[in-house]
């Protein structure tokens, strides 16, 4: 059986450019996804020994979904396609678990190989990426503590995406009055009281982008 791999990336252009790049090189694309919650689904649901998802992406973006993918298919390695090298980013994705970083203005280049090296244990970081990696050992930096929980993390998303308590709700299968609760103890927990405030600490944090 070949290498199963799931994609996830808000632009259908890509996914269809990865695919095609995937399936020539004989891997079996068993699910494409939008959007964080649903690249989780999907890699629950198929179990694939690769997720390459990209960074930014609606409801759930690109390390919070690689945080939950551990939970619910171990088995599986996330290799992470981004437009950002900067060292806060990359040094947050190694530690939610991912075991490869590609720059995605030279994917094509460097996917392939990423998913060889990721699949034999090992780790890949395509040129751009490692040398941020290079630069934050050097000035030793850390990334700050993260207070919150996985699931704050999505309704944080949810709320800087400009989310209704209601559609959270729906998104989350919850109910609205959980939701109400999860979006009243995100405010406690960070001491913040309006949604422009959680907006704004969304984007410092690199949970959407500005």
């Amino acid at each position: 059986m070949g290498v199963r791999v799931v994609l996830a990336d808000d632009h259908l252009l890509v996914r269809q450019g990865v695919r095609m790049l995937l399936e020539r090189e004989k891997f079996d694309v068993v699910g494409e996804a939008a959007d964080g919650l649903e690249a989780i689904r999907l890699t629950q649901q198929h179990q694939p020994d690769i997720l390459i998802l990209d960074l930014a992406m609606p409801t759930l973006n690109g390390i919070g979904a690689v945080a939950e993918v551990a939970k619910v298919s171990p088995r599986t390695k996330s290799i992470l396609l981004t437009m950002h090298t900067e060292e806060h980013y990359i040094l947050q994705a190694l530690r939610a678990g991912v075991r490869g970083c590609v720059w995605k203005s030279q994917a094509a280049e460097q996917l392939l190989q990423a998913i060889r090296d990721v699949c034999s244990g090992g780790v890949y970081l395509s040129p751009m990426v490692s040398g941020a990696v290079v630069q934050a050992f050097l000035a030793r930096s850390e990334v700050p503590e993260d207070p919150l929980t996985p699931r704050e993390h999505q309704v944080l998303q949810l709320i800087a995406e400009e989310k209704t308590t209601k559609e959270i709700a729906v998104i989350l299968g919850v109910t609205v009055k959980t939701a109400e609760s999860h979006r009243t103890k995100l405010m406690e927990k960070l001491d913040i009281h309006s949604a422009a405030g959680l907006v704004r600490y969304a984007i410092r944090r690199g949970v959407v982008q500005p």
